[in-house]
């Protein structure tokens, strides 16, 4: 932990300077870089680490494209990366820093009006074609106007893109109010032009992507495995950025449909390493012979990042859901307490917000002056208890029968028009039935689901709970064809952009994006462009405060959970840095134990 605190002093201590327009190695969102531009490699990377062997990835689920850059299809997302890289690279013990990649160097004035990237004259793609400031282009035009939803949106702010010269390329804002811009830009992916038909990219393909990445993609199993090798003429393996990094000469990615295949498939040795989400098994499932004889290490890593929580997720674009009353009272009857207790041994916490167990979190603090002038605009939405920080959670006695709870919930339901008729919740006037449909996509989420199916029937609300693979549960989240599913939202400690495809008004009706719920409210765009607008770490705090503060108040999820820490457990053929990164886990910094024999 004493790295992490080090890495946000750091970021908190340095002030804002004005930039000059002049290249820089780096970039960061608030203050300054921490590395300086001579150094040498990052610091939770063994830069002496061997090279060799093969790291195999178990991931549950299925694909059917390997392309991450469009809505279509189940796409192997490990492509942007190990393949596709981009102008920067995140430096990953910082709130949100970029390094030089692609682009050997960043220029930008203090107001963020631009950016110009200069591009490493040794960059090449895979075939040995160079990066120019063409393809750079090319990508920014191609993903503006066919990418993902996120890409679309951001990538439209530019309003002018021009070659400065073979290798310099420089985007305009034209007045855009957003200094997360150029930083937004550093991490786009760069396609080859020359290898990419801008026709038929919107359609999902099964044929390699050319990229500039450490990894070529050699076979591919549809739906059931890739295999990723080193190419041995990476250009970029000696920068400082990648020192130590990438070290495996294979990477194979294997799927599995069924979550309790996916567990044994580990247990057998099948496959490396597995992030555990699952308190349970990670209390006593791993009592098989190779967990006890110490050939399987279980790693549990602090980050420095909000912890990621999970939620049951309204679809407010549901007339049901509509109303706030109707989704304050379900929220009542959510019995986390007897859940936590029945389930998951009592190890996870709960939060009301969005950024728990970080400084970005507005739960349990009171708003200060500058976080209370954002919400002035806003105050008639804002209840007294979430800006004095005295709001907190529901907690029920843990009986799943809790009486007061079921009052209050009652008491807000016949607000909203809806009436208790011989033990069934019926829509005043009407008569109709209050029922709708939760979908599940693994055993556990389907316990929750049946636990909360219980807690509601007191209420005489019936809530199906519909199982379904994996394929069709992205598939339907993507067109939001659910009332409400369990979702987790991941936070970094520099959030900008992204929260736009989160929760603001532009995304609810935009498929793809990730406002599950369905959000459109004034004051989400105002705190997200507030946010983008700060430039230096406090009032950026506030801001993000802010925006929790607005959420919270939505009611628009049930908090369900959230995971103090990273549960990794890996075999011990493969080895890893004793540092942990500020974002915790990293597969790209691990190595072989075999190869280190070598």
């Amino acid at each position: 932990m004493a790295t992490f605190a080090v890495a946000l002093a750091v970021l908190s201590a340095i002030a804002s300077r004005p930039v000059a327009a002049e290249p820089r190695h780096a970039i960061a969102m608030h203050g300054a870089p921490a590395l300086p531009a001579n150094f040498t490699a990052m610091p939770y990377a063994n830069p002496d680490a061997p090279k060799g062997g093969r790291l195999v990835y178990g991931l549950h689920g299925t694909f059917d494209s390997l392309n991450p850059f469009i809505v279509r299809g189940l796409a192997v997302q490990q492509t942007r990366g190990f393949v596709v890289e981009s102008l920067m690279a995140r430096g990953q013990n910082e709130a949100f820093t970029l390094y030089g990649l692609l682009a050997q160097s960043v220029e930008t004035n203090d107001a963020r009006s631009f950016v110009t990237f200069r591009l490493d004259p040794r960059a090449a793609f895979s075939d040995g074609t160079p990066v120019l400031a063409e393809d750079v282009l090319f990508s920014w035009q191609l993903l503006r106007d066919k990418g993902r939803p996120n890409h679309r949106q951001y990538y439209a702010k530019v309003s002018n893109a021009e070659a400065l010269d073979a290798r310099t390329v420089r985007f305009d804002f034209g007045g855009q109010s957003d200094r997360e811009l150029p930083l937004i830009l550093g991490l786009m992916p760069v396609l080859p032009k020359h290898a990419v038909h801008a026709e038929t990219f919107e359609e999902t393909s099964m044929a390699p992507m050319l990229g500039s990445g450490p990894y070529r993609v050699t076979a591919v199993k549809p739906g059931a495995a890739v295999t990723l090798t080193r190419n041995p003429d990476y250009w970029g393996r000696d920068l400082p950025v990648n020192r130590g990094l990438w070290n495996f000469d294979e990477i194979r990615l294997d799927y599995y449909r069924e979550a309790n295949g996916h567990f044994e498939a580990f247990k057998r040795g099948l496959y490396d390493f597995r992030v555990e989400n699952e308190p349970l098994r990670w209390h006593d499932g791993y009592d098989f012979a190779a967990a006890k004889s110490g050939e399987v290490i279980r790693d549990s890593i602090t980050t420095g990042l909000p912890k990621p929580s999970e939620f049951l997720v309204f679809n407010t674009r549901r007339p049901l859901f509509a109303d706030i009353r109707v989704r304050q009272a379900l929220t009542l009857l959510f019995d986390f307490e007897w859940i936590n207790r029945t389930y998951f041994f009592g190890l996870y916490a709960r939060s009301a917000g969005f950024f728990a167990g970080s400084e970005l979190s507005a739960y349990t603090r009171p708003a200060d002056d500058r976080g209370r002038a954002l919400l002035q605009p806003y105050a008639a939405q804002m209840p007294a208890d979430v800006l004095d920080g005295s709001y907190r959670l529901p907690v029920s006695d843990g009986t799943g029968r809790d009486r007061p709870a079921l009052q209050k919930a009652l008491k807000l339901l016949a607000q909203a028009g809806y009436d208790l008729d011989d033990n069934v919740l019926r829509k005043r006037g009407s008569k109709t039935p209050f029922a709708f449909e939760i979908l599940v996509t693994s055993r556990d989420q389907e316990r929750i689901a049946l636990a909360f199916a219980r807690d509601l029937k007191r209420a005489g609300i019936a809530m199906n709970v519909r199982a379904i693979d994996a394929v069709q549960f992205d598939q339907r989240k993507l067109t939001y064809d659910f009332d409400m599913i369990q979702n987790r939202w991941d936070q970094s400690l520099s959030p900008g952009n992204e929260q736009s495809f989160y929760w603001g008004t532009e995304a609810a009706d935009l498929p793809g994006t990730r406002n599950y719920m369905g959000a459109r409210d004034p004051a989400i765009d105002a705190l997200i462009a507030a946010m983008l607008e700060a430039r230096d770490r406090g009032p950026f705090v506030d801001a993000v405060r802010a925006l929790d503060r607005v959420l919270i108040a939505g009611f628009y999820a049930i908090p369900l959970y959230n995971v103090r820490e990273q549960w990794i457990a890996r075999w011990n053929r493969i080895e890893r840095p004793q540092a942990s990164a500020l974002t915790g886990y990293l597969p790209e910094s691990w190595w072989s134990k075999a190869a280190n024999r070598k």
